[in-house]
């Protein structure tokens, strides 16, 4: 069984500037710097279409999970975070991010839309969480939801952020 949770974030910088932010290397490493540091950017490829992939792999031990999440993973295991953003016209940016824990038995997998707005842009979200666990999957599947969201919508505040102060 899996979850599904869609929602919306909106930024005060543009759409343009979120994609070319997503281009620089130092954009993901101060990103990982600012959520910890626990991880470590292993693929960063831009296109000459201007499409980017990035790959992130964060190396974690269950401590910092809570409770009832923190029992189904081995003391030492690994999550890669792959995002792909490309400009799919009209100043519009379609994102695909898979999130894959290596050694637990949970994934996240989400496509993302980013549009123009008069006062900068919205992240349009829908994103799927599975933890295929009898019994207590569908419980950790709502709390990894909710984790995701909030996440996201800190992650964009800290792009806004990066962007005005690297303008």
């Amino acid at each position: 069984m899996s979850r599904s949770f869609d929602f919306t974030v909106d930024s005060s910088v543009r759409v343009e500037q979120i994609h070319s932010a997503f281009a620089e290397r130092d954009y993901w490493l101060d990103r990982l710097r600012k959520f910890g540091g626990l991880g470590r950017l292993d693929t960063l490829n831009v296109d000459t279409d201007g499409s980017v992939t990035a790959v992130v792999v964060h190396n974690l031990r269950p401590d910092g999970l809570p409770g009832p999440l923190s029992k189904f993973f081995p003391s030492e295991w690994q999550i890669v975070q792959e995002e792909n953003w490309r400009a799919i016209g009209g100043g519009r940016v379609r994102g695909e991010v898979s999130v894959v824990p290596h050694g637990a038995p949970g994934s996240w997998v989400g496509t993302a839309l980013l549009t123009p707005r008069s006062d900068g842009s919205q992240l349009q979200c829908a994103a799927t969480a599975e933890f295929k666990v009898p019994l207590v999957g569908g419980k950790i599947e709502g709390l990894m939801g909710r984790m995701l969201v909030q996440n996201i919508s800190v992650m964009q505040h800290f792009t806004a952020e990066w962007i005005t102060s690297h303008a």
